[in-house]
């Protein structure tokens, strides 16, 4: 009979034990619910004790969550379709809060995500959104803390992680770099023509006043030509032998040109002049 009370006092205390106790992991957080409402103290990471059949514990994780946010098709401020998709990461700061004043935290930040990541799309251009990601990164992170706060969730980072763009806009891009390119490699041969050019006006300008200089350049240039081993060899002719020779060419005087003598008339006689006082035609005598 003793026995059997022991027994039985045993397996009772064993059971209000296996009731009473719960175990909380380091990264979590213990809500104790005594007849429905919440406690104000937080049960800390070990063994908690509870009141059987009058305490609840709720387990609130701390741990950083990592949520992607799904692709969001919008249109860019410049009237660009583009699908953009994102990653959000955020803990719980308060499980309190967030165990009471929301229902499921996860899926109110999800959503909150969304509709901030197409408000960002219709408010930016496509350029910011390929290039100026951080100025987007820290706004939609603004937009999406602003009420996570009053949950008791912190957004720790917000990344936009893919812009997904049309096929005829990434081949109007393409076309777009590649002029730009080729813009920039007209301008830089153009640069250099142009610094060339004032190069060899420099050169021209002392050749020209050492005439020497030109004529050690030209045997400069037969020496480069016939180290090539070449068959044929072209050696211009200078220009000032050509100078020299026009110069001491002597000029023939051009022969005088011979008046034509006048026409005489039928008769032999030179053929009637007009008077100048008058239109009356005097012929002359004829000798």
């Amino acid at each position: 009979m003793l026995m059997g009370i022991l027994s039985a006092a045993v397996l009772a205390g064993g059971a209000w034990l296996a009731a009473s106790v719960r175990v909380v992991k380091q990264y979590e957080r213990g809500l104790i619910y005594r007849f429905g409402r919440v406690r104000s103290s937080i049960r800390e990471p070990g063994l908690t004790l509870l009141v059987p059949f009058v305490d609840h514990l709720q387990k609130v994780n701390m741990q950083i969550v990592t949520m992607p946010v799904p692709g969001q098709d919008g249109i860019t401020r410049d009237n660009v379709t583009v699908r953009v998709d994102a990653v959000v990461y955020f803990k719980v700061v308060d499980p309190v809060i967030a165990a009471v004043n929301v229902q499921d935290y996860r899926s109110a930040v999800g959503q909150v995500a969304q509709t901030s990541l197409r408000s960002i799309i219709g408010k930016s251009d496509l350029d910011d959104l390929l290039s100026n990601r951080e100025r987007l990164n820290q706004g939609l992170e603004l937009m999406i803390d602003s009420p996570a706060l009053g949950w008791g969730i912190h957004i720790d980072r917000v990344e936009i992680k893919d812009v997904a763009l049309p096929e005829a806009m990434k081949r109007s891009m393409s076309r777009q770099a590649e002029a730009e390119r080729e813009r920039r490699a007209r301008v830089i041969s153009a640069d250099g023509e142009l610094q060339a050019s004032h190069k060899l006006a420099q050169a021209a300008a002392t050749m020209a006043d050492t005439p020497s200089a030109l004529q050690l350049r030209l045997l400069e240039t037969v020496v480069q030509v016939s180290s090539e081993k070449n068959s044929t060899l072209v050696l211009p002719f200078p220009v000032e032998l050509l100078r020299f020779l026009d110069a001491q060419t002597p000029k023939t005087a051009e022969p005088a040109k011979e008046k034509p003598a006048p026409e005489a008339n039928g008769q032999g006689a030179p053929a009637p002049r007009l008077s100048q006082e008058s239109d009356v035609v005097t012929p002359r005598a004829a000798d």
